[in-house]
């Protein structure tokens, strides 16, 4: 049975962990999907994992497209998000037609960009007209230039404007939020302060589910992967074993673990 958005949020209000999991491709997205996964990102991290880059910065909204249209062919019944990649949310009216690509082409479920009150305006508009948003905040890839990749969130004042925005994307329509690289007890605090699930990446267990970098999950990355990954096809047979085994330790509150903390 297909996952609905209807069905993540109700999830989220019986705190049943959601799982998430990154794909690029036809053939991931299907065992991903059998594997029980109920969230496929199409993230914009294929510039890094699959192209090459040292930034997700140079993928094109060509290339989101693309991938998102190999994803759901192959993909039978998870949700799907697309992220609308660097430079391609720069206007509200840039953001309804990149999203409008996104989901007519692509064929994806839901849209996410990142940022606070810079995208307030574009989430509204999108809402409005029908397009389910998800939000990103904390670190936010797309602005690694400036603020590098580093956790977000531990100082009163930083906490404090995270939680503000979460509430303002809420508000103006977002109806699921990333949260990347925050301290864990934030995370639980703007989590359960919003009534839409929210997907931690880095940032505890205390979230309505977990997200990872497909490669990094699968210790295929080239280089190191983030401490708070885990190598899930070190201990397992097969990939659709590991990916088995990831949703199982989501569901179980295996993953992540104090070792997975990142500040």
């Amino acid at each position: 049975m297909a996952i609905t958005l209807s069905k993540l949020k109700k999830m989220h209000q019986d705190n049943s962990k959601i799982v998430c999991l990154t794909a690029y491709d036809a053939s991931f997205a299907h065992w991903v999907a059998e594997a029980g996964v109920e969230v496929i990102l199409v993230g914009d991290s294929l510039g890094m994992v699959v192209q090459g880059h040292a930034t997700t910065l140079p993928v094109t909204l060509d290339e989101m497209v693309y991938h998102t249209q190999m994803v759901q062919r192959g993909n039978q019944q998870a949700w799907c998000i697309a992220d609308l990649p660097f430079m391609s949310d720069t206007t509200v009216e840039q953001t309804l037609q990149s999203a409008a690509r996104l989901m007519k082409e692509g064929g994806a479920n839901m849209v996410k960009l990142e940022g606070g009150e810079r995208v307030l305006k574009a989430v509204a508009a999108l809402s409005a007209l029908g397009i389910p948003v998800c939000g990103h905040l904390g670190l936010l890839p797309q602005s690694v230039e400036k603020y590098g990749y580093k956790v977000q969130g531990r100082d009163d004042a930083s906490a404090q404007r995270l939680i503000s925005e979460a509430k303002s994307l809420e508000s103006a329509g977002a109806e699921m939020l990333v949260l990347e690289c925050v301290p864990a007890s934030l995370a639980k605090s703007i989590t359960e302060q919003l009534a839409i699930p929210v997907i931690g990446i880095g940032s505890g267990k205390d979230t309505s589910g977990q997200v990872l970098v497909l490669n990094d999950m699968l210790g295929i990355t080239v280089g190191s992967s983030p401490k708070f990954s885990k190598n899930f096809m070190a201990q397992s047979d097969s990939i659709q074993q590991a990916l088995a085994n990831y949703v199982s330790e989501v569901k179980s509150e295996q993953f992540p673990a104090e070792m997975h903390l990142v500040g």
